[in-house]
C-alpha cells in the first residue's frame, strides 16, 4: 500500500474517530530505517535515483532541471 492509498480513506473514517485511529495503527507506511525508500527527494518526491551528495537530497531528474541555477556547470 502507498502511501497515497493509506491517507485516502481518512476521509471516510473521519466520523468514525474510533475506526480511524484503529485504522492508523495497523495501516500506516512503516518507518524506513534502511534502503532505497528512505530517501526521497525534496522537490518531487521520488525514491529513484537520489543524490545526496552536498545535501541536495533531490533525484537526478529534479537536478538536470536546476543545476545551472544552483551554480553547477555542465563540462561537455
Amino acid at each position: 500500500m502507498t502511501t497515497s492509498d493509506y491517507r485516502k480513506v481518512f476521509k471516510q473514517l473521519k466520523v468514525k474517530p474510533v475506526k480511524l485511529a484503529k485504522y492508523k495503527k495497523h495501516n500506516k507506511p512503516k518507518e524506513r530505517k534502511t534502503g532505497i525508500a528512505k530517501h526521497k527527494c525534496k522537490r518531487c518526491g521520488r525514491n529513484g535515483g537520489h543524490i545526496s551528495k552536498y545535501r541536495l537530497h533531490i533525484c537526478r531528474h529534479c537536478f538536470r532541471e536546476i543545476a545551472e541555477k544552483i551554480g553547477f556547470q555542465r563540462f561537455n
